[in-house]
């Protein structure tokens, strides 16, 4: 494994403004979001409406991630995501969120999610995952994906191709009629093949006009959740793989979250709709 030092806390840049004339989901300025109550199934025209949301929020993570090299401050990258949602009329869905302070996140390296930009310097040798959630239309797209960042030792490399390849099976995997818990077990067997550890406390969401509807999708093999997967649902699928434990830390922030072990971590996320025999992807650029 690489032998980076590890992360501590930057400084934050001033919070960065969104012009008045794009519309703020009704968390902006509150302490908590209002509980969802709708349905976890939508609509043909939510969905429609999720899928330009999901393609800003892809073509932003695309952008952004052009900008990861050595040298590069997470919060630049937080500037260049907020700009690119901001230009194509997005509302960046993080920022105010629970008082989140940026427009995505940046996990680098034993960062498991939630990292928060700041005037962190990306070196040779670091992995980083970008989290970007675009809202536009009343309604929210969430993805994600994790980045080599110079010459990346190959331990961490294989961590982050298995990953993705964790979440298309995963992907494969939704079929209506099942159990939602059938994700889970599908991202936790391949894991194991690896050794890899899965984190748990942290899962996939539901998502529509609400960022987290309440639906949870575990990523590991659970026997409680059991919802039963329909056409229509809309939700999240996010893995987060570790190089050791999934158990974690938090820091003093609240918000980021670190492998107890502060062995490398990597993610990645689509939101999807579930269709009459799978599932499609919502977040494609």
């Amino acid at each position: 494994m690489s032998g980076q030092s590890l992360l501590v806390p930057g400084q934050l840049s001033p919070l960065r403004t969104v012009p008045a004339a794009i519309p703020r989901p009704e968390y902006v300025g509150k302490d908590a979001p209002t509980p969802y109550t709708g349905p976890e199934v939508q609509d043909a025209e939510t969905i429609e409406r999720m899928r330009v949301a999901g393609r800003i929020a892809a073509q932003a993570l695309e952008e952004t991630a052009r900008h990861i090299a050595p040298g590069t401050t997470t919060d630049e990258l937080d500037r260049v995501a907020h700009e690119f949602l901001c230009d194509h009329g997005a509302y960046p869905s993080t920022l105010g969120y629970r008082k989140y302070p940026k427009s995505l996140c940046t996990s680098v390296n034993e960062v498991i999610c939630h990292g928060i930009p700041d005037s962190t310097v990306l070196r040779d040798g670091d992995i980083v995952n970008l989290d970007i959630t675009a809202y536009i239309g009343g309604v929210h797209g969430d993805n994600n994906a994790t980045y080599l960042c110079g010459d990346v030792d190959e331990e961490s490399r294989l961590l982050v191709e298995r990953t993705r390849e964790s979440l298309a099976r995963a992907i494969k995997a939704v079929k209506p009629g099942r159990q939602i818990n059938i994700i889970g077990r599908v991202i936790e067997s391949y894991a194991k093949r690896f050794g890899y550890g899965v984190v748990r406390d942290f899962t996939g969401h539901g998502i529509n006009t609400s960022f987290h509807s309440g639906l949870i999708v575990p990523h590991y093999d659970s026997p409680h959740h059991t919802t039963e997967i329909r056409p229509g649902m809309t939700f999240t699928i996010e893995p987060m793989l570790t190089l050791g434990t999934h158990e974690y830390d938090m820091w003093d922030d609240g918000w980021t979250v670190v492998t107890k072990d502060r062995k490398r971590t990597a993610q990645f996320e689509h939101t999807l709709v579930v269709t009459e025999t799978g599932a499609d992807i919502l977040t494609l650029p």
